[in-house]
């Protein structure tokens, strides 16, 4: 034990002294050998150091680092703005389509209307013109010669 103080000078206790004590081997069965392929066991490699030592071991062979991505030839976004330029003129071509089956679909109502007009008034003047009803029940119109002289009717 160390003094607390330089001039204390109390007398040093009994100081123990432990030897390690070899443990007996225990009994260990020998591994089994493995079949190993020739070409599969590193070469022994042995070096001569300066200082004369010879330093025998198995080569390393380095790690080899990951090998880099490689770049495609044409970048993503030069793909991306070519499949949104395809995807748009389709777009375009659909829109043309719905805007050609709209106007035909325009001209159909137009030419169905058109052709109810004619007929609804075909009927109607088949009823007016007819002579299928009684003689002297309709209404007779007298027609007069109209005279028009300087922007004026004469009857």
């Amino acid at each position: 034990m160390y003094p607390e103080h330089p001039t204390d000078h109390r007398p040093a206790t009994a100081v123990e002294v432990h030897r390690p004590v070899p443990l007996a081997p225990a009994a260990v069965a020998p591994a089994p050998l493995i079949p190993v392929q020739p070409g599969s066991v590193p070469a022994v490699a042995s070096v001569v150091l300066p200082d004369g030592r010879v330093v025998t071991g198995y080569a390393i062979n380095p790690v080899q680092p990951a090998p880099l991505a490689v770049k495609p030839a044409v970048s993503r976004t030069a793909v991306n703005i070519a499949l949104g330029g395809v995807g748009f003129a389709a777009v375009c071509g659909g829109l043309l389509l719905l805007t050609t089956f709209i106007a035909a679909l325009t001209a159909l109502i137009t030419q169905l209307i058109t052709l109810a007009a004619v007929i609804f008034g075909g009927w109607i003047a088949m009823q007016i013109f007819s002579a299928s009803g009684p003689k002297g029940t309709g209404t007779t119109v007298n027609i007069r010669k109209a005279v028009i002289k300087r922007n004026r009717f004469y009857s």
